[in-house]
């Protein structure tokens, strides 16, 4: 037999059938796109920068999966979808029923898709001035802007595999990018690095993925990063509390109080992830007391329910995507409700915006598929931030 002019013996024959019915080995992952974790250079990368390299992982958060090796979902326009949808892929709907939350939600209310896409490109979302959100996307590096009637459009690019957006009372807006380097991007009003020093080494040399952030009016940055840091308005990066596993973060309206997902590190074992913490185990979300310097005080367990991605609304009550879809708890602590996600992958991060603030948007997102919903709400969001 020949097979591209090459005369085969019946072993070879074999042989070549077996070579042909192989798949290619997929080539290394680095790049923009690529989460620093998953970065084929990360390894080399750390123990040439890093005094003492950080143990891989750690700080994973909804960021955590790989990135989509190249070839594998669609960049580009393929990857953007539009607003009238694309395949769901494994983004399972379910049969949900929304019930009445008071002053929260009306029972019935549905939600509405006005996005999807490929890729891991819906994350860490804010609301626009006009109506709509921008969304962080990993695996393309832009910022995307779903304007009010659902247009979508995209102001910031570039972003090295930009995972959340924060924006201050000022107008301020930070990214937290996640491409090796990490680092904290200002985009407005200036495009700048804001901050990617820690104790005098690169980022990454903390170890674990920067995941979430707020921005504060004072000019500084809270993140997330397996454990909490925060950025002061010089860019200078100092750890937080004793929290680990963090990973939703929000500043309350009058910026006296920081919520964030996680476990206090000194409580008890934490739960399963994705069920609520038991009471006493310092887990889900931890409240700190904002002091006049930015630094933070008074570390304290706030609610055991929530876990990801987390806003606030005008009278101070707290939604965390976690459990079956967005827990609402009121400023004390105590768990309201849930409103149930429309698909069975859950949601990932939720910020209120549309007409009078009034409308929640959520993203569900599994790294290789992406939606957006909205819905509508009788609670108003914080007008005095983006989020």
């Amino acid at each position: 037999m020949k097979l591209n002019g090459v005369l085969l013996t019946a072993a070879g024959c074999l042989g070549a059938i077996v070579v042909l019915g192989q798949a290619p080995a997929p080539a290394p992952q680095t790049g923009p796109g690529v989460q620093a974790l998953q970065d084929a250079k990360y390894a080399d990368w750390i123990m040439t920068k890093c005094k003492v390299p950080p143990q891989r992982g750690g700080g994973a958060g909804r960021g955590a999966a790989a990135a989509p090796a190249r070839g594998e979902a669609p960049r580009g326009e393929a990857a953007r979808g539009n607003a009238r949808g694309n395949a769901r892929g494994p983004l399972e709907p379910r049969d949900y029923t929304v019930k009445e939350i008071p002053g929260v939600i009306a029972a019935g209310q549905k939600w509405k898709s006005v996005w999807t896409g490929m890729g891991n490109n819906a994350d860490g979302i804010i609301a626009t001035k006009d109506g709509g959100i921008l969304a962080a996307q990993n695996t393309n590096s832009d910022v995307m802007k779903i304007d009010k009637d659902d247009k979508v459009s995209f102001p910031y690019k570039d972003t090295n595999t930009g995972g959340a957006v924060s924006m201050n009372k000022k107008g301020a807006m930070f990214l937290v990018s996640r491409g090796l380097p990490q680092k904290i991007l200002q985009l407005e009003p200036k495009r700048r690095v804001f901050a990617d020093m820690y104790n005098g080494e690169p980022l990454d040399c903390a170890g674990g993925l920067v995941n979430d952030l707020s921005a504060a009016s004072n000019g500084g940055v809270y993140f997330t990063m397996g454990s909490l840091y925060y950025a002061n308005p010089q860019g200078v990066i100092t750890k937080q509390g004793t929290v680990t596993g963090t990973n939703g973060i929000i500043l309350s309206g009058d910026e006296k109080t920081l919520y964030v997902t996680g476990r206090i590190a000194s409580s008890p074992a934490a739960p399963a992830p994705g069920t609520p913490a038991a009471p006493g185990t310092g887990g889900s979300i931890i409240a700190y007391d904002v002091k006049p310097d930015g630094s933070l005080a008074n570390e304290r367990q706030f609610a055991t329910v929530g876990g990801d991605g987390t806003t606030i609304d005008s009278m101070g009550r707290l939604y965390s995507t976690g459990g079956g879809g967005i827990q609402v708890i009121a400023p004390d602590g105590k768990f309201l409700g849930e409103i149930p996600a429309p698909v069975s992958n859950g949601l990932i991060t939720a910020a209120f915006s549309g007409p009078d603030k009034k409308t929640l948007y959520a993203v569900a997102n599994n790294q290789v598929y992406d939606e957006i919903f909205k819905i509508q709400m009788i609670s108003q969001g914080f007008k005095g931030r983006a989020k």
